[in-house]
């Protein structure tokens, strides 16, 4: 809990404010990213939220994409930002959890295929057939940009899958990994998250001469804020519509960097991540 939360958890204990309503409020978000850099942006979220809910919220973070949906399952967390694969197994196991905003980017978010130079691969504007037989790899196993819809349009590229396409394939776990493996020679080929991909850049870890942008793949809807159905019992009537429209006021360049988004969210529906469920069961990654 940061300083200020436990302030105004002992000032609401002092004015009497029922345990119901001074619980800790809870959230966590998809490890896609460094972790150390993850704890330290989304602590100032937290920071955000806290004093926009007048609650304390603490961010916990988790190890990997399946342990985000496991605290979200059991209650540990009452709110996550979710990829668009993992948000869809928090909801199917989490009745009445709904998905409540997204950013701009995430109506239509997009892969980045990365290459190593020696390769000799250049961007194309389809994947080309000389990558079959390298080495390739996925971000998490449970990614929705690193993994699922780079797999469905690897399957609907070469009519197979991907590990009868590649010579070997790898999980790096997130998306900074991955392009870290593929700089380094690690792997041949590589799929990242396009935002990712830019705030690495921007932040001088890409070295172009080594690694580069290959093929990008279609649009689909990806991250998005989930947030479970009993919230407003436990915290107080109206209490899902305080915290929509705090992530929808949340305007500050620093926080926004956290996700990264650079225009801020808008608001989301479960219904909006229908594709996503429908390619999952397709590739058997949902039931």
């Amino acid at each position: 809990m940061s300083y200020r939360a436990f302030l105004l958890a002992v000032v609401w204990m002092m004015a009497g404010v029922s345990p119901a309503l001074s619980q800790n409020f809870v959230f966590t978000a998809i490890p896609d990213q460094d972790e150390t850099m993850l704890k330290t942006r989304f602590g100032k979220v937290a920071d955000y939220f806290s004093k926009q809910l007048s609650v304390p919220v603490q961010y916990i973070p988790v190890k990997s994409y399946q342990a985000a949906v496991t605290a979200f399952r059991n209650g540990q967390v009452q709110l996550a930002w979710f990829g668009g694969l993992t948000g869809v197994q928090a909801r199917m196991l989490v009745p009445g959890a709904q998905a409540i905003a997204q950013g701009v980017e995430d109506k239509a978010f997009k892969s980045y295929f990365i290459a190593h130079a020696s390769t000799g691969l250049r961007r194309d504007s389809k994947l080309p057939d000389s990558v079959a037989g390298m080495t390739f790899t996925f971000g998490s196993k449970d990614s929705t940009s690193g993994r699922l819809m780079p797999e469905f349009y690897l399957r609907e590229r070469f009519g197979k899958t991907p590990e009868e396409v590649f010579r070997r394939v790898g999980f790096s776990g997130d998306h900074s990994r991955t392009i870290a493996l593929v700089q380094s020679g690690a792997f041949q080929i590589g799929v990242v998250n396009y935002a990712v991909w830019s705030q690495e850049q921007e932040e001088g870890n890409i070295d172009i001469s080594k690694v580069s942008v290959i093929w990008e793949t279609p649009e689909y809807p990806d991250y998005n804020w989930t947030i479970r159905g009993d919230v407003d019992r436990r915290f107080g009537p109206g209490f899902t519509e305080k915290v929509t429209k705090a992530i929808l006021g949340m305007k500050d360049p620093e926080l926004l960097k956290t996700f990264p988004r650079e225009t801020g969210f808008i608001p989301a529906k479960n219904d909006d991540y229908g594709p996503i469920e429908a390619v999952g069961k397709q590739i058997g990654l949902l039931e």
